[in-house]
């Protein structure tokens, strides 16, 4: 559609442009007109001389058919050439004052005939600029003829002949492109806003087509990921459960307790499986955190503790160094960001986990190294943006929408920390949190 209106915009501007030229050349052969005047006006007796040239040269081929072949040649180095050049380019430079005009007048026909013998045409020819009389005009390429002058004689010795010529004023306005353009000045500015106009709704028609498609993308993504986020704590509380059934841990008091606050845990996780999503489209400016003092060794522990549940094929190993650290965190919000980074790890087929803690110039340090696939330098820039997913070549071999890591990046820059990743294409990944000491 927008190629057909594009082909219908350009027709209206060639026609309209066809039009000025026509109504330019209508205006030059009228002023044209007025400057020649049939010549008379310029000097009649330079113009009587040519009269007298053709019939000069005309009772020469009368009186000698084989005249015939200097025919053009004298009529072409006539003796007026000059002076009618000269003459005309002085009418033409007073009336077309903001113009250079160039001319020539060709002569076309010779032709010598009489009323009882056949027609002797000396040379028709189609209009040429090495027939020219005279003037200035080097090219009739970019010429057109504003008058043709048909003359007969009939005044010879033997009165049985007639002479027939045709001349005909070629001229070239230089510049006369930009002339017409000059006078589109108007229709070609409104076409161009008309073209900017139609591009720019297109343009704005297949944007709203893409986000459309990208809206109906993420919503199929979004339920994709409510899954998976529902999927992990209903696992830990499918194995909780079924151990809580087992007679030898109902026997067990300790064991009973430690299962059984895994499923209070997961199911306040449920709960607050809302909160979170809900969160993970707010920036971390307008995150609020139900900050409480915590030791991070206790919270690492629990969360460990939980991920093994979930994934018991995974191995996480740890080392949890300054055990008495005391964190000022909301504890719901840090522990779905690193179990964000767990879960993210094993989504990209790693089989071991290392979590090493440290603390360094009032900061306690996080540090999550796996053994998955990795990430290429050049895609490590993109990880904590909104909806990003690492693709393998043009495929997204993974579940998800992409909010994962974004939702890390905000927590911890709420809790006035930062995340840093190091990553080597199939090296693995270690992904650094960083987050204040109380």
């Amino acid at each position: 559609m927008l190629l057909i209106l594009c082909a219908i915009q350009v027709y209206l501007v060639k026609t309209a442009y066809d039009y000025k030229v026509e109504q330019f050349r209508a205006e030059v052969k009228d002023k044209i007109g007025n400057i020649t005047n049939n010549f008379t006006d310029l000097d009649s007796s330079v113009f009587y001389k040519k009269e007298l040239l053709y019939q000069r040269i005309a009772e020469k081929f009368i009186a000698n058919k084989n005249y015939r072949v200097t025919v053009k040649k004298e009529l072409l180095s006539n003796a007026f050439r000059e002076a009618l050049t000269q003459r005309m380019r002085e009418k033409f430079r007073r009336e077309f004052k903001d113009n250079e005009v160039d001319f020539a007048v060709i002569v076309n026909k010779f032709i010598v005939f009489d009323n009882t013998a056949k027609t002797d045409t000396i040379f028709s020819e189609k209009p040429k600029i090495s027939n020219a009389l005279y003037g200035n005009l080097a090219s009739l390429d970019d010429a057109f003829m504003v008058r043709s002058y048909v003359g007969t004689s009939s005044d010879f010795k033997k009165s049985q002949y007639k002479l027939l010529t045709e001349d005909c004023l070629y001229v070239s306005i230089k510049n006369w492109e930009q002339i017409i353009l000059g006078r589109m000045a108007f229709i070609l500015v409104v076409s161009v806003l008309s073209m900017l106009v139609l591009v720019s709704l297109f343009a704005m028609a297949i944007k709203a087509l893409i986000q459309q498609k990208k809206v109906n993308d993420v919503k199929t993504d979004f339920i994709n990921n409510i899954t998976h986020e529902l999927k992990t704590p209903l696992t830990t509380l499918s194995v909780s459960t079924k151990m809580l059934a087992r007679q030898e841990v109902k026997e067990n008091e300790v064991v009973f307790n430690k299962v059984l606050d895994t499923v209070n845990r997961q199911n306040n996780r449920l709960q607050n499986i809302i909160d979170q999503v809900l969160s993970n489209s707010l920036g971390f400016e307008k995150i609020e955190l139900q900050k409480q003092k915590l030791k991070a060794a206790t919270l690492l522990q629990t969360i460990i503790t939980d991920f093994h549940l979930a994934f018991p094929k995974v191995q996480i190993h740890h080392h949890i160094q300054n055990s008495d650290t005391i964190l000022h965190l909301d504890k719901f919000q840090l522990t779905t960001a690193i179990n964000n980074v767990l879960e993210n790890a094993v989504k990209y087929g790693c089989q071991n986990i290392t979590l090493i803690t440290s603390e360094e110039n009032g900061m306690f340090h996080i540090s999550i190294q796996d053994d998955g696939i990795g990430i290429a330098k050049t895609k490590q820039s993109l990880l904590f943006e909104k909806f990003y997913r690492v693709e393998q070549g043009n495929l997204h071999n993974t579940k998800g929408l992409g909010l994962g890591l974004y939702y890390v990046d905000q927590i911890i820059k709420a809790h006035q920390g930062s995340v840093k990743v190091v990553s080597d294409l199939g090296k693995g990944a270690a992904f650094t949190l960083s987050i204040p000491v109380v």
